[in-house]
């Protein structure tokens, strides 16, 4: 009968779903890890006298440049679907690279690199939570929890407001970044997305600096990675090729593979490859207790992920077929932007 062999479990499909769902992750892992490397190579020119209004625009400006001509290959033949994907250009270079970029690096100029992403992470966290199931109220408890130990508000580190509040608006912008990146477009390429993203934005952070809207200054000041003292370029170029090109290319991919659920779960990990990074290349390291403090709430976040990420249980005299979907299929169920 025909309806229940669609009842059946197809072994090849579920393999290459997997397949597919393992190299998603593989590379937002790897997106996680490079945009881990802004915070650390922003603070270093930050404390040389760059302004984060400068480091941002430098850093959009340089990405653009470099993908420009890899995107216009992708487009060879095909410079239609700029035409129809304008708006989604246009939101992405605004919203999730232009203003997140400048939030969050107002946000580094004030918090340690490491509190920065966990303040986004806890925001993105509370902004999506749905109905207080098991994990949901065990994940609050905990990612509460763990505020209370990062701000730590008898010792002797005090939390920047104004630096938490830039945080909050990153993440609002983040949360949209992701919900863009997902969106199912089979005929824009993820370069060309990045690409023209990141032209918007510099384009946007140089209008701004013009008009005076946006301080802008500069340094040839050697700046301190870790042991070494090198020229203000190089933490510039890591931040432009590593933490940009990179990390926005291999972001839409993986946003792309995953959906914008799975996608921006798996981009809690920054926090911590943020936090590495920092220790490695700045020594700059939060004290036991902020570090339990950041550990406990992307456990919480997690927890809540999971609860999120869990397929709900097929109704009663329901399709058999629908309770077996996939993981892949239900991350890609994109959620309003809330």
């Amino acid at each position: 009968m025909p309806a229940a062999a669609n009842n059946v479990p197809n072994p090849e499909l579920t393999a290459r779903r997997s397949s597919f769902l393992a190299s998603g992750l593989g590379i937002a892992l790897f997106s996680s890890a490079v945009f881990g490397l802004s915070g650390s190579f922003a603070k270093a020119l930050l404390e040389t006298g760059w302004s984060p209004g400068a480091a941002v625009t430098v850093r959009l400006t340089g990405a653009a440049l470099i993908l420009a001509l890899p995107a216009a290959a992708a487009l060879r033949g095909r410079w239609h679907q700029l035409r129809d994907n304008w708006l989604t250009i246009v939101l992405f270079g605004l919203i999730g690279v232009a203003a997140c970029q400048l939030f969050y690096f107002n946000a580094v100029a004030r918090l340690s690199v490491g509190l920065a992403p966990v303040i986004i992470v806890l925001w993105l966290w509370a902004a999506s939570r749905r109905r207080p199931r098991v994990l949901t109220a065990g994940g609050t408890l905990l990612s509460l929890a763990g505020l209370v130990l990062v701000l730590d508000l008898t010792g002797a580190v005090k939390v920047d407001l104004v630096g938490v509040l830039w945080g909050i608006a990153a993440a609002v912008c983040l949360a949209i970044y992701f919900f863009i990146t997902a969106k199912e477009n089979d005929t824009l390429p993820p370069i060309v997305l990045a690409s023209g993203g990141l032209l918007v934005g510099a384009a946007v952070m140089w209008l701004a600096a013009a008009t005076g809207l946006l301080p802008m200054s500069f340094s040839a000041a050697d700046t301190t990675l870790g042991p070494w003292t090198t020229p203000w370029w190089v933490p510039l170029a890591g931040l432009v090729v590593l933490a940009t090109v990179l990390a926005y290319v291999s972001g839409v991919m993986a946003a792309r593979s995953l959906g914008s659920k799975v996608a921006s779960f798996v981009s809690l990990t920054e926090v911590l490859f943020a936090v590495v990074w920092a220790w490695l290349l700045l020594g700059e390291l939060p004290g036991a207790i902020q570090l339990l403090g950041g550990v406990l709430i992307v456990g919480g976040v997690i927890l809540v992920r999971l609860d999120e990420l869990r397929a709900p249980a097929a109704p009663a005299g329901g399709s058999p077929a629908r309770a077996e979907a996939s993981p892949l299929e239900h991350a890609n169920d994109v959620e309003p932007v809330p």
